[in-house]
C-alpha cells in the first residue's frame, strides 16, 4: 500500500539545478536471509539553502514478491520522501516495492551533518500473509566533504556593508554597496549629504541648513550613488548621514539632537557599516554674517552711522564697535537681517571714524566728516558812513562755528562765529575803497566796497582828510541791498568758492 505524504521542498527539476558534487557512498549491512532489502545512498549540496540532499535507494531482493516497507527510521530524523512525477511526494514508510525493483527517496539534512542513517523494516506477503520479514540499515559518511553552506543570491538590507568617499570642502560624497550581491527584494538604503551655516570654523551652534540636502538610495540594480551639496561662502559644517532627508536636523542647537553614529565612518552603528573617511567636516574662512555700514554727515559736524547685518550669509548677530578719533566709542549688537541707526558721533569726538567687527575695520568702514552741500552758509552784511565801515557775519543755526577774517586797509580782525550767532567788526573809514571777508574753513572770500550812506561833502571819514568818492546808493537802497544779501548769502558763498566776490556796502 502507498500512503501519500507532504510534497518535497522543491521539484526534482529545481533540485537537480541546485545540487552540486557527489559526496560519498553508503555502507550496507548485508543480510544473511534470502529475503532482504539493499540500501545505498549518495549526497549532494543545495547551495541555495545550504542543506545536504541525500538520495536513498532501497532494492527488493525478491523477484517474485513485493516488499512492503512497514517502518522507516532515519537519522537525522528529517522526512524521507519518494518523489512522484506530477504529484505530491509520498512518505517512504508504507511504500510497496514491486518484485525485482527498487525505490528512490530523498532526505534533506543540515549542511554540517557528519553521518546519516536509514533503517528499513520490510515484509513480504503471499495471499495477504507475511511469509518473510527483515530489517536492513544503511548509512553514509558526510564528514569527508566540506560543510555545505548556502550561496546567497542577495544580501539583506539590515546586513549590507558599504564603502564611501567624502570631500567636505567641495560638498561631494559617494556611497557604494560592498560585494557582488544586490540588496534583497525591494530593500533600499538611503543616504543624505547636508551642509550648514556655522558660527565658527570648529563645531559650534546654532547651525542652519544651507541650500537643499541631497538624498539618494541604494537598492535593486542601483549599487552606487553620488551626492552633492552647495557650500556657503563662510563657516560651514558638512555631514554624510545614514538615512533620508527626514533625518536632517535643522537647526542644530545647543542641547538639541545630534547625528552621532549616523554619520558614515563613525565608530558605532549604523555609521560603522560603511568604510571610508569620517563623513563630517568643519571649516570655512569667513564669518556667516554680512556686516556693513554707511555714514551721513550732519551740518553740525556730527556723523550718523548706520549699521546693517542683512546680507545673503547673515545668520548670526554681529557686534559692531564705532570709534571716533577723539575718544568716542560705542558697541552695538545687530541681529541677522536687521539694521541699527542709533549711533551718532558728535562733532567734538568725530575726526576719523572707524567701524570694527572682531577688532578689525570692516570694508568701507572708515569715514571723516564732510560738509553736506545743503547746509546753509553764513551771510555777510555791511554798514558804512563817513566815519566807519562795519561788516557783520551771521552764522545760521544748526551748523558748525565758522572762523571769519575781516581785512580793511592795513587792519585785520578775526572772529569765530558760533552757530546761530553773529560777529561784527567796525573799521574807521579810510582811503581803502573795499574790505575783504574771508571764511577759510569754507574756502570762501568776499570783497565789500566802501560806499557811505550819504554824501560826505567831499571829505571822507577821518575828519579833515579827503573823503572817498560817492559810489554808494541812498540809505534806503543800502538797506534793501543788505536784506537781499542776507537772502542770497548762500548763493553768494557757493559761487564764491576759490574766488572773490565784490559787492558794495
Amino acid at each position: 500500500m502507498i500512503r501519500p505524504k507532504l510534497s518535497l521542498r522543491r521539484p526534482l527539476a529545481v533540485l537537480g539545478a541546485a545540487l552540486i558534487g557527489l559526496t560519498g557512498a553508503v555502507a550496507v549491512a548485508a543480510p544473511a536471509s534470502a529475503h532482504h532489502t539493499t540500501i545505498t545512498a549518495t549526497a549532494d549540496c543545495d547551495r541555495l539553502t545550504g542543506e545536504r540532499v541525500i538520495t536513498w535507494k532501497v532494492e527488493n531482493s525478491e523477484t517474485n514478491k513485493d516488499a512492503t516497507l512497514q517502518k522507516v527510521t532515519a537519522g537525522p530524523g528529517t522526512p524521507v520522501n519518494v518523489p512522484v512525477q506530477g504529484a505530491a511526494a509520498v512518505d517512504l514508510q508504507g511504500y510497496v516495492i514491486p518484485e525485482a525493483a527498487s525505490v528512490v527517496a530523498v532526505q534533506r539534512v543540515p549542511g554540517d551533518t557528519a553521518t546519516a542513517t536509514l533503517e528499513v523494516y520490510a515484509e513480504w506477503l503471499v495471499d495477504n500473509k507475511v511469509t518473510a520479514e527483515h530489517t536492513d540499515k544503511g548509512d553514509i559518511n558526510l564528514a569527508a566533504d566540506k560543510s555545505c553552506a548556502p550561496t546567497p543570491e542577495c544580501v539583506d538590507a539590515s546586513q549590507a556593508k558599504y564603502s564611501h568617499t567624502f570631500d567636505g570642502p567641495k560638498g561631494t560624497a559617494t556611497v557604494k554597496l560592498d560585494g557582488e550581491l544586490p540588496l534583497c527584494g525591494e530593500g533600499k538604503q538611503w543616504f543624505t549629504l547636508v551642509s550648514y551655516f556655522a558660527p565658527r570654523p570648529q563645531f559650534a551652534t546654532p547651525q542652519y541648513v544651507y541650500g537643499t540636502p541631497d538624498s539618494d538610495w541604494i537598492g535593486g540594480t542601483q549599487t552606487e550613488i553620488e551626492l552633492n551639496v552647495e557650500i556657503p561662502n563662510c563657516h560651514t559644517q558638512v555631514d554624510l548621514i545614514w538615512g533620508d532627508a527626514e533625518q536632517v536636523i535643522d537647526p542644530l542647537v545647543e542641547g538639541g539632537k545630534r547625528y552621532g553614529d549616523k554619520k558614515l565612518g563613525s565608530p558605532g552603528a549604523p555609521g560603522n557599516r560603511s568604510t571610508g573617511p569620517q563623513g563630517w567636516y568643519n571649516g570655512g574662512d569667513k564669518s556667516c554674517t554680512t556686516p556693513a555700514t554707511t555714514f551721513a554727515s550732519n551740518c553740525d559736524g556730527s556723523v550718523a552711522v548706520s549699521l546693517t547685518n542683512d546680507g545673503k550669509t547673515s545668520k548670526y548677530p554681529v557686534e559692531f564697535e564705532v570709534k571716533g578719533e577723539n575718544g568716542f566709542s560705542k558697541k552695538v549688537s545687530v541681529e541677522a537681517g536687521k539694521a541699527d541707526t542709533s549711533v551718532v558721533v558728535p562733532a567734538a569726538d568725530a575726526g576719523k571714524i572707524e567701524v570694527l567687527v572682531d577688532g578689525k575695520v570692516i570694508e568701507k568702514g572708515t569715514y571723516s566728516w564732510q560738509r553736506p552741500e545743503d547746509c546753509p552758509l553764513p551771510a555777510v552784511t555791511t554798514e558804512a558812513d563817513c566815519k566807519n565801515f562795519t561788516l557783520t557775519v551771521t552764522n545760521p543755526e544748526g551748523g558748525l562755528p565758522v572762523k571769519a577774517t575781516f581785512t580793511y586797509g592795513d587792519k585785520t580782525e578775526t572772529r569765530t562765529v558760533a552757530a546761530g550767532a553773529s560777529a561784527k567788526v567796525t573799521f574807521k573809514a579810510g582811503k581803502a575803497k573795499s574790505a575783504l571777508v574771508a571764511l577759510p574753513e569754507l574756502d570762501l572770500e568776499m570783497e565789500a566796497v566802501y560806499t557811505p550812506e550819504k554824501d560826505c561833502g567831499g571829505s571822507g571819514g577821518g575828519g579833515d582828510e579827503p573823503g572817498l568818492p560817492v559810489t554808494g546808493a541812498a540809505a534806503g537802497g543800502i538797506a534793501a541791498g543788505a536784506v537781499a544779501l542776507l537772502i542770497a548769502g548762500a548763493v553768494l558763498f557757493v559761487i564764491a568758492r576759490r574766488r572773490r566776490v565784490t559787492f558794495t556796502a
